[in-house]
């Protein structure tokens, strides 16, 4: 496939985004293995539901990116970070949610609040977005509160273009 991707029909020219499809068209990426691997990776495909290699690979690659990205115990203090913050608790620990939502060090975006019946817990997630360090500093407050239950910070990937 040529470096460069010409269309010559002018209405074509008019029509399709050249930035936009550059970025889009697929890349084919190949590697060399055993054979041993080779049907463990088949197997991996088979049991995860993947339809192909290529997806599977992608995907793979993705998650060993954004976990070599580390965690939020690792982040650099000065890096800002988003993503979703999950609290499980047991009532009475509202305030302290409340708190975090209205916080001027962390930017709350979007905030859920849920009854588990089965478990008898309640739990939210935020969307949230501020420097590592407050972000390690609410956790890290939230699981020395009593009747907190469980804290985890998931962060997004890093991508350069995207959805969003």
């Amino acid at each position: 496939m040529p470096s460069q991707l010409r269309i010559n029909n002018r209405y074509l020219r008019n029509v399709i985004n050249l930035p936009l499809l550059r970025r889009t068209m697929s890349r084919i990426i190949s590697f060399s293995s055993d054979n041993e691997f080779l049907e463990s990776l088949d197997s991996m495909i088979e049991e995860t539901g993947y339809k192909n290699r290529s997806m599977f690979l992608r995907d793979a690659s993705v998650h060993f990116a954004d976990a070599s990205r580390g965690d939020l115990s690792t982040m650099d203090d000065d890096s800002e970070t988003e993503g979703v913050m999950v609290i499980f608790y047991q009532h009475g620990v509202e305030s302290k949610i409340l708190d975090i939502r209205h916080s001027h060090s962390v930017e709350v975006s979007s905030f859920h609040h849920n009854c588990l019946t089965e478990s008898h817990t309640c739990v939210d997630t935020l969307q949230i977005k501020g420097l590592a360090s407050s972000l390690r500093d609410i956790v890290s407050r939230l699981r020395n509160t009593n009747d907190v239950d469980r804290v985890s910070f998931v962060p997004a990937p890093v991508r350069e273009v995207g959805c969003c």
